[in-house]
């Protein structure tokens, strides 16, 4: 009897027996994506026909032609192919919901939605030769996604889901698992503090810069706040650790730690009172490290920051986040492998919301150099607060999120947000991020 590397075993009621033709690593890692991180169903391969005949639970096939009573998937290729090519083809309306390779009605459904999850969730368009945004960035106008306007539905999700009525429809008998959605929290800290600790050249630039834009509000606010009269706007952390907590929301800190540049403008990580707060921050939350804008071309910097944040925080740093979401693929994510990361929350787009790789379940890194799933945990965000205030009120933004929320909800996602400390010093968004949290 042949297998794939997984030892299947007795699997009678335990999980989901597939057959192909082929067991591929591209096929157990999209198979794996839709029933084990979306349907929580645990999924095991056979290409030996006999067995998969004589086996009495769940079963399904990928492949050319039905092979017994199982429920069939006809497969087109990508799935079995290596490197990446050109692909061609179009996006369809499937009952409501946009899906793409067709493969006719013999299926159970008409598209290989196995073969567009790993493309959209290996961002396999992402390889192809294209013009970047000015910050060097994917520019989200490229993707399929956003030229056919579903950026904003996680996909994948709605696809597993439909698989998963299919499946209960045909094997009522089964107990299938219950999955609840999540809601996690991300802050990025890149200024730390609006005035203090910023040192007295730099506030010195900032007075005479207010002065000439008459605005007396922050000439009044940094002068109480350096003479310690009053606390500094953007240190609110005790705030949002405790609204965290009180609405049972996952909150998550990333502390950019590199030099002063063009792009990186956080107040010095030698600073003994950004330490500080530091320290007195992660010993309530977790935590994890704002690679800054340089350190997607120069990994020895990356390296540096990354050894430098550990020195402070006197443990291992295992989740990253890359600033104005520069990365390149599969390079960045390679470095932070090799740097020991294993959970990444960059996926997701600086200038439009929505499911950059379709989906709002953690899934993990495809290599295509190597063919492999790596151990590298991709937690893709639907928002960030800079672009909801950049171009819309706080009413729009409240929308924007609720309407993102419910796509995650109706799937049993995980939502996940980016806001930063010093755009929540404003009251209105405060109010706003806590609403956000309220949301059930």
């Amino acid at each position: 009897m042949s297998h794939s590397s997984l030892n299947i075993g007795n699997t009678e009621g335990k999980g989901l027996l597939v057959y192909s033709h082929k067991i591929t690593s591209r096929l157990s890692y999209s198979f794996k994506l839709i029933f084990k991180r979306i349907l929580r169903i645990e999924v095991f391969f056979t290409s030996d026909i006999e067995e998969f005949k004589q086996h009495k639970g769940i079963k399904i096939s990928y492949t050319k032609q039905p092979i017994s009573d199982e429920i069939f998937f006809r497969s087109s290729p990508l799935l079995f192919e290596q490197g990446i090519r050109d692909l061609e083809f179009k996006v369809h309306d499937w009952e409501g919901v946009p899906a793409f390779f067709s493969v006719g009605e013999t299926s159970a459904v008409p598209y290989d939605i196995f073969a567009a999850a790993f493309f959209l969730s290996t961002r396999y368009e992402e390889y192809y030769p294209q013009v970047h945004d000015q910050y060097d960035r994917y520019d989200a106008t490229n993707s399929v996604a956003f030229q056919n306007g579903f950026l904003e539905l996680p996909v994948i999700d709605i696809w597993a889901y439909r698989i998963f009525k299919l499946m209960k429809d045909r094997f009522p008998h089964c107990d299938f698992p219950k999955k609840n959605y999540t809601k996690i929290s991300t802050i990025n800290v890149n200024d730390a503090y609006a005035f203090k600790h910023k040192g007295f050249f730099r506030n010195i630039a900032g007075w005479f810069s207010d002065l000439y834009h008459f605005d007396f509000e922050a000439v009044n606010k940094r002068f109480l706040v350096i003479f310690k009269l009053t606390k500094d706007p953007y240190d609110n952390y005790d705030t949002i650790i405790k609204l965290g907590k009180e609405h049972k929301v996952k909150t998550m800190f990333f502390f950019l730690f590199s030099e002063y540049n063009t792009f990186d403008k956080n107040i010095s990580f030698a600073n003994p009172g950004y330490r500080k707060l530091i320290k007195s921050v992660i010993d309530y939350v977790p935590f994890g490290q704002l690679f800054s804008y340089f350190t997607t071309k120069n990994i020895p910097k990356m390296i540096r920051e990354k050894n430098r944040f550990e020195n402070v925080v006197i443990r291992p740093v295992t989740k990253s986040r890359q600033h104005f979401n520069r990365f390149e693929l599969p390079k960045t994510y390679q470095t932070l492998l090799d740097n020991d990361i294993r959970e990444e929350y960059t996926m997701g787009y600086h200038t439009h919301s929505g499911f950059r790789s379709g989906t709002c379940s953690p899934y993990y890194f495809f290599d295509f150099e190597y063919e492999i799933q790596t151990p590298l945990k991709i937690f893709s965000f639907c928002c960030t607060d800079e672009l909801l205030k950049e171009m819309m009120t706080v009413e729009e933004a409240n929308k924007k999120i609720e309407s993102l929320f419910k796509q995650v909800k109706l799937v049993n996602g995980t939502f996940i947000t980016t806001f930063h400390n010093a755009i929540l010093s404003e009251v209105k968004w405060m109010e706003l991020y806590e609403k956000m949290l309220k949301m059930g």
